[in-house]
């Protein structure tokens, strides 16, 4: 009886399970944020930022639409990020088709991770912590053998978030 070699049939659900996620990922303060790069508009080098500066919320000006920039250092830490010599601004469309900004420090990256390494945030967490604007969580291994080494927590943001809650009504 011929013994069959090939791979079993996965469902789609399986499949797209099994499909790596492609990121952006950016650091704000100690925080290491991600976005889905299917949410990722754009990555630009920040524009002005105009605002009253009362709240972590202002507004800039990209391709000739109006931006929304919230600044998520300022709301999740209650204090300015130290100055740097250039931001990046990761721009990000609503469901509504409202263009977000987030002010990145540094060169947001491309990642992929395995789907696998990716866990819901639950619910309970999200309603206590000033992290409800993250709906995931990814604990990304060390990357060497070392036991000293650390392991990197990324939190998976949720645009839809991004301006409700009390994450921005200080």
């Amino acid at each position: 009886m011929p013994v069959n070699l090939s791979a079993p049939k996965m469902t789609p659900a399986a499949q797209a399970k099994a499909r790596p996620i492609k990121l952006i990922t950016f650091g704000v303060g100690k925080l290491n944020l991600a976005l889905r790069i299917d949410q990722v508009y754009k990555v630009v080098n920040i524009p002005a930022v105009h605002g009253s500066g009362l709240n972590p919320v202002g507004l800039s000006r990209v391709d000739n639409q109006d931006v929304t920039v919230v600044d998520l250092h300022r709301k999740l830490f209650r204090m300015e990020a130290a100055p740097v010599e250039s931001y990046y601004l990761v721009l990000v469309k609503t469901k509504r088709g409202e263009l977000l900004g987030i002010p990145a420090s540094q060169t947001p990256l491309l990642m992929e991770l395995p789907a696998t390494l990716i866990r819901s945030l639950p619910e309970s967490y999200r309603r206590s912590d000033t992290l409800e604007i993250a709906s995931h969580i990814a604990v990304l291994p060390a990357e060497n053998s070392q036991p000293e080494a650390a392991s990197r927590t990324l939190f998976l943001l949720d645009v839809e978030m991004l301006m409700q809650g009390r994450a921005f009504h200080s």
